[in-house]
């Protein structure tokens, strides 16, 4: 019991320490600053866009890694899910080798679409859909391995075809769990900020989001640092507690 309060204790620690420094009089200003309104108005778009390219590509991902008969398929998993484990300042110099402009890819996509990923906002997009996306894909795929599978062999002895069965039968059956890594992994791209950085740079109203705010902030405004930190703070909190029997009691 004594282990357990102390290890409570220590999670505790540093929230009560956040919260106790925070200036409960000038926050409303300090979060209604140009500055804060930019960084949470970019945060907000670039996370929901992230997680929208999670929900697209993830889905059928997290079925191929459930259901399909694939070669290979525990070492596709661990390269999908490396970014869960991985330094974001890593996955960032690794998204950087893959799409800079000096790179293959990203001096094809420049050259030929005039697309620039490096210090942009769609590479902030990049940078958090691939430290987010395997939250998703990894809770759908839970998902999809515990259903009984009876439900889908009925409709397909109906007469149902693959594309029927999945849209009518599948996704329905699975949707709790689709909503809860869809919130996960966009919480996860809110609160991003190593892969972001390093790939796409800490530019004011293109790339510096919440959490890179935060960091430059410290230096300048410790009181502006402290209340975005808060807003951060709350996000998490509040995805945490709506999910715990939704995701986290379930696997």
């Amino acid at each position: 019991m004594a282990a357990a309060t102390l290890t409570v204790a220590f999670f505790v620690a540093p929230l009560v320490g956040l919260l106790q420094r925070v200036d409960w009089s000038g926050l409303s200003g300090e979060l209604s600053s140009p500055q804060a309104w930019d960084a949470l108005r970019l945060s907000l778009i670039c996370s929901a866009s992230a997680t929208v390219l999670a929900i697209l590509f993830g889905t059928p991902l997290a079925w191929l890694l459930a259901r399909g008969d694939l070669p290979g398929r525990a070492v596709i998993r661990s390269l999908v899910l490396l970014p869960m484990v991985l330094p974001p300042v890593v996955g960032g110099v690794a998204l950087l080798s893959a799409f800079s402009l000096r790179s293959p890819i990203g001096g094809w996509l420049n050259d030929t679409f005039g697309i620039q990923l490096t210090f942009s906002s769609a590479g902030v997009v990049m940078a958090e859909a691939f430290v987010a996306m395997p939250f998703f894909v990894i809770t759908v795929e839970g998902a999809l391995r515990g259903m009984d599978s009876r439900f889908e062999e009925a409709a397909a002895s109906l007469g149902a075809g693959r594309l029927t069965v999945f849209r009518r039968v599948t996704l329905p059956m699975v949707a709790p769990s689709v909503v809860a890594g869809a919130v996960l992994a966009w919480a996860r791209a809110l609160g991003e900020f190593g892969a972001t950085i390093t790939f796409a740079g800490n530019i004011a109203g293109r790339t510096r989001t919440l959490p890179l705010a935060v960091y430059l902030a410290l230096e300048t405004n410790q009181q502006g640092a402290i209340a975005l930190s808060i807003v951060l703070l709350v996000v998490s909190l509040v995805v945490l507690v709506s999910l715990r029997d939704r995701w986290l009691m379930r696997t």
